[in-house]
């Protein structure tokens, strides 16, 4: 038998040959930048490919053919990318600057299309982000999308938004402007409508094999034992049945088609779409869904050890066909599931649902245990990698925390999530919230929680705390490490919009509440003090610029911070010289720290949000959810 180096090599020297078969030449600039990369990245690649492929017949095939691809690639690569990755190579902890300032919007409803977008580009320099995600955009049924996120075609852009050459010349825009391009990926998945999908579902067996499709429901009830249920409003369990009276897998809605990654020509027609992206000039792509990539039968099929090893290969073909390309894992699972995906070989960034969902249950109980409790246990990452810090996403609010971590405070968890929803959804007496219910589950009770931040927090009920409390929760995604991710329209308080009912295609997912048109009406308001807009804009404005002008909240080093006051959230945050205690009241009324918290602080500090001094050793008063960033006076 081979040893593994031996098998490296004998796989290498027939991965060579290919190329050269290829005509693709080492003789050049471009060939020996490549070769370069591929001498570096090559061997962890094989490994990965060889443990996931290696049993399979065409194992070795495929992997030339990624390479090949990999190399074509690298050479249509443009000169200002190949710059970039360049530059990117050596400073790879630029996206941990206390400069970052995410953003995230619908092309179609914040713009019309990429052209209109692209006039928005100055507003957003004047706001100070340095990173932009485009909600999906590619070419997706007209009806049957889930907002985009069934992909007819990663090649093509939706037709009502632009072309794929609209978008590249608005990633140069941006990148010209300091602002980085994001986009999903969306990679568990395709539409039924995708080329693939039509292939097979015309019975190729090619295709058919680049789906999880079974003749009978033998298998079907075999995997079904032991899956869960995701969206149980569209269709019981894990598969639909096609025309042809076969059973395909369908994770998500019954049009959205999983793909077999246990077959190796689907990781390379894959790999093929994600370096096509990189190359439109996308700086980091959102892996979507990425726990649900590998199925095993006798399993949950989330988070296998396979779904690690699957990024990992894509990332190593990346480094070596676009350096500079990250990865954004999205995986709204288990806490300790969530941070095994944050590794500089996997996803250096990743989305941070658990801060989330315990800064809205904070808000809701006024008790900070179990977002204490987060911030020691879950917060600290990787030095190498970045949470992104979110208030809201696109689609709900699901009350990620760990039932362990829950019980330690005597918190039940089935019950506590049965009481934010009710509070959420204005079930509950007392409620500011305006929330909407999203996939009620009348087996378990469970559903999750829609709407705008605004809504949310009290503002579209008049609440006379209600723009306080969106200034605390962004307070703690500007200041709790990493990048912080801004939904636009927040910054003028953007309300719930109830038009998505009249949608044939939105009526049924709710969801749409809280992806309203651009207003532009508070936008027009922004300057204007009297108004909600203006007065939240103006706050929002005042947390932006002082993050960027605090070194101190570069990075992710974080530490917890005693109150002694449950109803107050501490953590301290360092970096540049600058340490920064931040103190967040989650109450309705005024809080105290004591003096004796703040004996190891400087006796004399002031918050960089507002420029208030405090004289710490006498203790410290908040007002009803204020939040302060407190440093060193000088």
């Amino acid at each position: 038998m081979l040893s593994t180096t031996q098998q490296r090599k004998a796989a290498k020297s027939y991965v060579l040959a290919a190329l050269e078969d290829a005509g693709l030449s080492r003789d050049d600039d471009d060939g020996r930048a490549f070769h370069a990369r591929f001498e570096a990245h090559f061997p962890q690649l094989f490994d990965l490919f060889a443990t996931l492929y290696g049993a399979h017949e065409s194992c070795l095939d495929q992997l030339a053919q990624l390479i090949v691809l990999a190399q074509t690639s690298w050479r249509d690569r443009a000169d200002d990318l190949k710059a970039l990755d360049t530059a990117r190579e050596t400073t790879p902890d630029w996206f941990q600057s206390n400069r970052m300032l995410g953003a995230f919007c619908y092309v179609d409803r914040y713009a019309g299309n990429l052209a209109g977008l692209k006039e928005h580009v100055p507003y957003f320099q004047e706001l100070g982000i340095t990173y932009l995600h485009l909600m999906p955009l590619f070419d997706c049924p007209k009806e049957n999308s889930d907002g985009g996120y069934a992909v007819s075609s990663y090649r093509e852009v939706r037709a009502d938004l632009g072309t794929m050459a609209d978008l590249r010349r608005l990633a140069k825009d941006l990148r010209e402007a300091g602002i980085s391009l994001v986009v999903d990926f969306v990679f568990n998945h395709t539409s039924n409508e995708h080329e693939w999908a039509q292939k097979a579902a015309a019975g190729d067996p090619e295709y058919s094999d680049y789906y999880w499709i079974f003749n009978d429901r033998r298998m079907p009830d075999a995997f079904e034992r032991t899956v869960r249920e995701v969206f149980p409003d569209d269709h019981p369990g894990a598969f639909i049945q096609m025309e042809d009276g076969r059973w395909i897998w369908s994770t998500f809605h019954s049009f959205q088609w999983d793909l077999n990654y246990s077959n190796p020509a689907v990781f390379c027609a894959m790999a093929g779409e994600m370096l096509a992206l990189a190359n439109q000039g996308v700086d980091l792509i959102r892996m979507d869904a990425v726990a649900f990539i590998w199925k095993r039968l006798g399993t949950t099929c989330e988070s296998q050890p396979e779904a690690h090893l699957l990024l990992r290969a894509f990332n190593a073909v990346c480094r070596i066909a676009a350096p500079s390309l990250l990865f954004k894992s999205e995986a709204i699972v288990h806490p300790d599931e969530v941070v095994s995906y944050i590794d500089p070989a996997e996803c250096p960034i990743s989305y941070n649902p658990l801060l989330m969902a315990l800064s809205w249950e904070a808000l809701a109980t006024r008790k900070v245990e179990l977002i204490d409790q987060a911030i020691t246990r879950r917060q600290p990452i990787n030095a190498d990698c970045a949470w992104v810090n979110y208030v809201r996403s696109h689609d709900d609010i699901g009350w990620t925390f760990a039932d362990e971590d829950a019980a330690e405070l005597d918190i039940l968890g089935f019950d506590h999530r049965r009481f934010l929803n009710s509070f959420y959804t204005n079930q509950f007496e007392g409620s500011f919230a305006r929330g909407v219910p999203f996939q009620y589950n009348p087996k378990t009770g469970d559903c999750r929680v829609c709407g705008t931040t605004a809504s949310l927090a009290g503002v579209e009920a008049g609440d006379a705390g209600g723009i306080d409390r969106m200034i605390l929760l962004y307070g703690i995604a500007f200041s709790a490490g990493g990048i912080p991710l801004l939904s636009l329209g927040d910054e003028v308080g953007q309300l719930n919009d109830d038009a998505y009912k009249q949608n044939p295609g939105q009526a049924k997912d709710q969801r749409w509440v809280g992806r309203p048109l651009r207003p532009d009406a508070l936008y027009a308001q922004r300057f204007d003090q009297d108004t909600d807009a203006g007065k939240i804009f103006a706050r929002m404005k005042q947390l932006i610029d002082a993050r960027r002008a605090a070194p101190g909240l570069a990075g992710n080093a974080i530490r917890p911070f005693p109150t002694d006051n449950p109803h107050v959230l501490g953590y301290v945050r360092s970096g540049g010289g600058q340490e920064i205690c931040v103190l967040a009241n989650f109450a309705d009324d005024a809080q105290e720290v004591a003096a004796d918290q703040f004996l190891d602080m400087p006796p004399r500090m002031t918050d960089l949000i507002a420029g208030e001094s405090f004289h710490v050793r006498t203790g410290v008063t908040l007002a009803a959810h204020q939040i302060l960033w407190l440093t060193l006076s000088v």
